[in-house]
């Protein structure tokens, strides 16, 4: 028979093991990484997410449209000023550069390069997240610089 001593310590055992499989399990459980949609205060856009250095190069260069309500979400690594231009890009853009604390920190409207070299578009500050809609989007949805975006 099992004295009471020994139960009370496999109890024990077997409740800090159930705490440390508990603990392993939510520490491994993150969040999406990449969203979906990015929303200003009443507008989402469906996003094409690109996060690697081959899917940022080539961004949305031949591509003949870019539907309503869609666009394309380049993440990066870390806060840094991101200049980009529009060489083999066909369709004008808005694009909107968005802090790592999810605020908008300048917008530009960009135009097909019709010149060699092409121009760059340069921020006014730090970005983490660059989306890029069609032009006239964030005029039509009264978005500015400071505005703050969520993403789904």
């Amino acid at each position: 028979m099992i004295s009471n001593k020994k139960r009370v310590r496999i109890i024990f055992v077997i409740f800090i093991l159930i705490i440390f499989i508990f603990l392993i399990y939510f520490v491994s459980i993150k969040p999406d990484d990449n969203p979906k949609k990015v929303c200003f205060s009443e507008k989402c856009v469906e996003v094409e997410i690109v996060d690697t250095p081959e899917t940022r190069m080539q961004g949305l260069m031949f591509r003949e449209s870019l539907g309503d309500g869609e666009g394309m979400l380049f993440i990066f690594e870390e806060e840094n000023i991101y200049p980009f231009w529009m060489k083999n890009t066909l369709i004008p853009l808005d694009m909107i550069w968005i802090s790592q604390d999810t605020k908008i920190i300048d917008i530009k409207t960009a135009v097909p390069c019709e010149i060699d070299p092409c121009p760059n578009y340069s921020p006014s500050g730090k970005a983490l997240y660059v989306l890029e809609v069609n032009a006239g989007f964030t005029d039509e949805n009264e978005i500015e610089i400071g505005d703050t975006v969520r993403f789904d």
